[in-house]
């Protein structure tokens, strides 16, 4: 029996409901295009893209920009490479922050960014993005305190297995791989390789004994050629450590005697499929060693530097050629990109006889100056400024793929952090702040991670973050900084002590410490002196809180009021018992003891004030005294003397 098809009947209300959330779709589908398109100058979109930017995407595929096109093809399949992303960006968008937006943008629209296709459970986990993204916000939304809400956010991720950690490190190790396969297009680096080499030969034959081992600063290894997993033999750690470092060395002088083949031909202006048949074996030569991580990271500093010069160059004749002159952005994207360091590009505006003429004439020496700048740059690098921008832009495609790569990993294994820093509380650092150290360690652990040596990488990273968080502590936990080397003989001595105490039942002596710990008593004397934690003047005292304990400490730079007015009295009494003294006993009695004077005086100097000899001054002061010593006089002053005295 046929089955009758059946007609799905919406209601005038729902279908109204139904027309609204796809009028709601299509508009927000719009708004990301455009917000994503707004990363990009608005000059890059007119030229680049040949379209406008407020075009809704449901236009024509002839009024389509490039990237519309790929972002309704991401839409559909649900993915894109970052070879497609690469293609179909813009010349413009260069720099690694600018891209590194871009990608997390289209990400949130739900499409897979990634080297090939992903599978099948991958796209149907991005299918939806708000219902992933909701709970999560409304979750973290019931709380205002940061670690709960760190802690809510953290375990909303995933953890990996063994399976899921060798995905991530691949996808960190093709990227390196691509920035490392674009360092081999660069010749300045190759050129930088070379002289590091010589300057280590240098450092070679300066050593006694010759140790080639430093050559593993610039190839620490050579690459592995598959992706098999090394089965660790732990009896032999040093044995599976060794790298031939005469096949090192023999890698290295032949990458340099490509590179002066590559300059030759490239002076020379040789035949174009010589030089690609060169670059491809250069970068055969350099794919078939692991850069050390240092100067990994130097290489890619040449080329950045180059393109921020590049860049400053160009915005400066851009300045002088639109903004002040009043060239048209298109016009002049379109005659300078190809033109940059050809020094008579801009005769043909000056020749034109327009508004911006005069203005172009008076600035052209400083437009020429650094064309001639940039002319040098392509000297240096052997390409022109547009082969560099491209080697730039695939620089940054390859670090923003393994930083992705990276952040991926990181983010599964914050979990291992927080367990291994809720050992370390109270140490002298806050929580949240033992989690941002041992965060810094677990990064460092993803960077040197290497899956194929068959350690699962939470066993490796422990090791990390445990160093990164006792370093911070020995840093930063104490007012008075202590060495790591001290912190550590303070560690075991606390150790031993407190082992000491649960044998004998009470505190361990200075000897005894010394006999275990085999140190001179001098010297754990020494430890447990720098051991003394620091004491805040603001810590209250009782349980009211209403004194502190700097409110206890004697002041030692005012006087004691029993003291200040013991001072005040004799200073009463002094000047008493010498008004009853003739005005010149008293002068002779005020100079030679200082009394309301800076200093006292000899007998000489007195002698000199009054015009007299020494002797009758000294006979002077004997009969002063002579009165002071009455009773009369004596008794005033014999109250303000000390028991001893």
């Amino acid at each position: 029996m046929a089955k009758k098809e059946s007609k799905k009947v919406i209601a005038p209300k729902k279908a109204k409901k139904v027309e609204a959330t796809k009028k709601e779709e299509k508009e927000l589908h719009i708004e990301e295009s455009q917000a994503i398109e707004e990363l990009i100058d608005d000059e890059e979109i007119e030229s680049v893209f040949g379209g406008d930017k407020g075009e809704e995407i449901e236009s024509s595929d002839k009024e389509k920009t490039p990237f519309q096109l790929l972002l309704e093809k991401g839409k559909k399949e649900g993915f894109l490479t970052y070879a497609e992303l690469n293609e179909n960006l813009p010349e413009g968008i260069i720099e690694a922050d600018r891209l590194e937006e871009i990608v997390e943008m289209i990400t949130e629209l739900g499409i897979i960014v990634q080297e090939g296709a992903p599978t099948t459970q991958q796209l149907e986990q991005s299918a939806d993005p708000q219902e992933n993204t909701n709970p999560i916000e409304n979750e973290i939304g019931k709380t205002t305190d940061p670690v709960r809400m760190y802690m809510r956010e953290m375990g909303t991720i995933e953890l990996l297995d063994r399976e899921g950690e060798i995905v991530i490190a691949k996808k960190i190790e093709k990227g390196n791989k691509k920035i490392q396969s674009t360092l081999s297009q660069f010749l300045p680096v190759l050129m930088f390789i070379e002289e590091r080499y010589i300057t280590l030969t240098t450092e070679i034959k300066e050593i006694a004994d010759k140790d080639d081992s430093k050559y593993l600063e610039i190839f620490s290894d050579f690459a592995f050629e598959n992706d098999e997993i090394i089965e660790i033999n732990t009896d032999s750690d040093e044995a599976d450590n060794q790298v031939d470092v005469k096949a090192i060395k023999r890698c290295i002088n032949k990458l340099i005697r490509q590179t002066n083949k590559m300059k030759t031909l490239l002076e020379e202006n040789a035949n174009e499929e010589e030089v690609i048949k060169l670059n491809k074996a250069i970068e055969e030569t350099l794919m078939g060693t692991k850069i050390a991580p240092k100067l990994f990271d130097i290489l890619q500093k040449i080329i950045l530097a180059y393109m921020a010069e590049i860049k400053r160059y160009e915005k400066e004749i851009r300045q002088m050629v639109v903004e002040t002159a009043g060239v048209p952005m298109p016009e002049f994207r379109k005659t300078f990109i190809g033109n940059e360091s050809k020094l008579n590009w801009i005769d043909k505006y000056i020749r034109a006889k327009r508004k911006y003429s005069s203005i172009l004439n008076k600035n052209k020496s400083k437009i020429v100056a650094n064309q001639k700048r940039l002319g040098r740059l392509e000297k240096t690098s052997y390409l022109s400024i547009q082969e560099i921008k491209g080697i730039n832009r695939k620089l940054n495609m390859g670090r923003i793929q393994a930083d992705r790569a990276k952040k991926e990993m990181v983010e599964a294994n914050l979990r291992l952090v927080i367990s291994i820093a809720k050992k370390y509380t109270n140490r002298g650092l806050q929580f949240l702040d033992l989690i941002q150290e041992g965060n810094i360690g677990l990064m460092k652990a993803v960077d040197k991670f290497e899956y194929r040596r068959g350690y699962k990488f939470s066993t490796y990273a422990t090791w990390w973050i445990r160093q990164a968080i006792t370093r911070s502590i020995a840093d930063q936990a104490r007012t008075i900084r202590i060495p790591v080397h001290m912190i550590e003989t303070i560690n075991k001595l606390n150790r031993i002590s407190r082992q000491m105490i649960q044998e004998k039942g009470r505190e361990p002596s200075v000897e005894e410490l010394s006999e275990v710990m085999e140190m001179p008593i001098s010297r754990i004397r020494k430890v447990l002196k720098i051991s003394r934690e620091p004491i805040s003047m603001e810590t209250p005292i009782g349980d009211d809180d209403d004194s502190y304990l700097g409110d206890f400490i004697e002041d030692t730079t005012i006087d004691q009021p029993d003291g200040a007015a013991t001072k005040t009295g004799l200073k009463e009494s002094t000047i008493s018992i010498l008004e009853s003294l003739t005005p010149r006993e008293a002068k002779v009695l005020r100079m030679r003891f200082g009394i309301h004077m800076n200093t006292d005086h000899t007998l000489e100097e007195v002698g000199k004030q009054f015009d007299v000899t020494r002797e009758r001054i000294r006979q002077i002061e004997a009969k002063a005294l002579r009165k002071l010593r009455h009773p009369s006089r004596s008794e005033k002053l014999k109250s303000f003397m000390g028991s001893d005295n």
